[in-house]
């Protein structure tokens, strides 16, 4: 059986208990940005001299003598409190799980939190100290501590996580001295068969290099929309999540994210694109990314699909299957049916290039949609919004036809108020939910301690009034509340199963 690993190395610490591993909006086509301090926020390979160590002589040593330094090594604390303390006394559980408990924790009662420590690499992309990683070598780290060949240790920050790509920005604090930096290549120009070279921590072992081809592009591993990995036979084991992939130049190629591989420690590894990394770098730099949001789901044309609606032998292009209520595809009348072949005069060969094209659109903005419908070529142009929360989208917790849209100030200060997040409930969801038509919203996120949470709400609840006016979508809801203060109680109807009941929810948010 194939199995995916994640690339980092964690152990989870708890007394004895000892857990094992886990595995801008387009590129910039001029000089990368700047960061807020006014510098270059990467480095470019300018192809002149001093040019990256090419090698000439059949050793790789002048090349990795060359890059190591910028190399890093990423240590990370993780505390998790302990969901289930506190559910019975000490000693009420069975003999066997009061073993248990004396073995790891030296007691009869449950740890208040599990202390984990996480391995992984990085590489220093400017001279402020700004570092690229993956998301998952950083997500939830209490504590970053980032070590340079030279022995050198910083203390770093998260700057931006993007869960979408697996990409994240961390930034070196209290600097001293100066840092080593690596150029950023282009990952579009790589091919197959071309060498590729990666350092990191694979398994502890800091520094560690391997050789290899890059074996295929594009491939899929998630099946989410900005798959897009490249796969390498370069050798990528635990701890290398987050390093470099470098192409024989000495520029970044990748970030190194993870294998498929039938058993730890060997397989096929896969890392992010640099183009895609360089795409969202701006964004991360402001904390979070934003990206476009069309509302449709699409497949892939096959052969049979396009004999159907007569655009064979072309299989290129997206088939729109559903269209979302009130969405930016549905107020630009696209339909089910609609093949899409080109966004913004760019082709699109396929379901997850149209989400990737229309996502680097800003949210707010405008894109032109090339379709066919019923054997024409028409152009449809669409206001995208902003797409739903990322990280939830990336966990599976909300399907991309559950909406979203662009929050506004208002829209904003109403999920402050009320910590949830809403969508409007899709045809497939009402039937799901055994609602009818567009009664209520469904609420697809609760901030945890948040005003809705302390009263009981829980994602997949329906909110069918705020007092005694109807909701029927989300600006109803987000105009109801946009108009109390924080401090007052909203009464809303919530619909949970089979039942309905008014619930209490006093609004969050900074009195006046």
């Amino acid at each position: 059986m194939r199995r995916l690993v994640i690339t980092c190395s964690v152990v989870i610490l708890s007394a004895a208990l000892v857990a094992g591993s886990c595995a801008a909006n387009g590129a910039d086509s001029g000089h990368p940005p700047q960061s807020p301090q006014g510098k270059q926020l990467w480095h470019e390979s300018t192809g002149t001299p001093p040019a990256p160590n090419v090698p000439t002589s059949g050793s790789l040593a002048p090349l990795i003598k060359q890059l190591k330094p910028a190399v890093v090594n990423i240590s990370t604390t993780t505390v998790v409190k302990n969901p289930h303390r506190n559910l019975r006394a000490p000693g009420m559980g069975g003999d066997e799980e009061d073993d248990l408990l004396r073995r790891f924790f030296g007691q009869r009662e449950m740890p208040r939190e599990f202390r984990g420590t996480s391995l992984g690499s990085g590489f220093i992309i400017n001279d402020e100290g700004y570092v690229l990683t993956n998301n998952h070598v950083v997500k939830d780290a209490t504590d970053i501590k980032v070590r340079l060949s030279d022995g050198r240790e910083f203390e770093a920050k998260t700057v931006g996580r993007d869960p979408a790509t697996d990409v994240a920005l961390i930034k070196l604090q209290e600097l001293k001295g100066k840092l080593p930096t690596v150029a950023l290549g282009d990952s579009d120009a790589l091919e197959q068969g071309d060498f590729v070279l990666t350092i990191g921590s694979p398994l502890g072992f800091r520094e560690s290099a391997t050789f290899g081809i890059v074996s295929a592009k594009d491939r899929q591993l998630t099946g989410g929309p900005f798959d897009d990995f490249l796969q390498t036979d370069a050798a990528i084991n635990q701890g290398n999540s987050g390093g470099p992939l470098f192409n024989i130049k000495g520029e970044v190629v990748g970030i190194n994210t993870a294998i498929v591989s039938p058993q730890i420690g060997s397989g096929i590894g896969f890392a992010v694109p640099i183009n895609l990394a360089k795409q969202i770098i701006p964004q991360l730099l402001k904390g979070k990314v934003t990206r476009g949001y069309l509302g449709v789901s699409v497949s892939e044309l096959t052969p049979d699909l396009a004999q159907g609606f007569g655009l064979a032998p072309s299989t290129k292009g997206a088939v729109v299957q559903n269209v979302a209520p009130r969405s930016p595809a549905s107020r630009a009348g696209i339909q089910p049916g609609d093949v899409v072949v080109g966004v913004g005069g760019k082709p699109v060969d396929g379901a997850s290039a149209l989400t990737r094209s229309v996502s680097s659109v800003p949210p707010g903005g405008k894109a032109t949609l090339s379709l066919f419908r019923s054997g024409k070529k028409h152009d449809v142009q669409v206001t995208v919004t902003q797409r739903p929360d990322e990280e939830a989208l990336a966990r599976g917790e909300i399907s991309p036809e559950e909406g979203g849209g662009q929050q506004g100030p208002a829209e904003r200060k109403g999920a402050e108020k009320l910590g949830i997040r809403v969508a409007p409930i899709t045809p497939d969801l009402a039937r799901e939910l055994g609602t009818q038509g567009d009664q209520g919203v469904v609420v697809v996120q609760v901030t945890p301690d948040g005003p809705a949470d302390k009263a009981g709400i829980q994602r997949s609840d329906l909110i069918l009034q705020v007092g005694n006016q109807q909701v029927n979508s989300v600006e109803q809801l987000v105009s109801a509340v946009g108009k109390m203060k924080p401090g007052e109680v909203a009464l809303l109807r919530v619909r949970r199963g089979q039942q309905a009941q008014f619930v209490a929810v006093r609004l969050g948010g900074e009195k006046k």
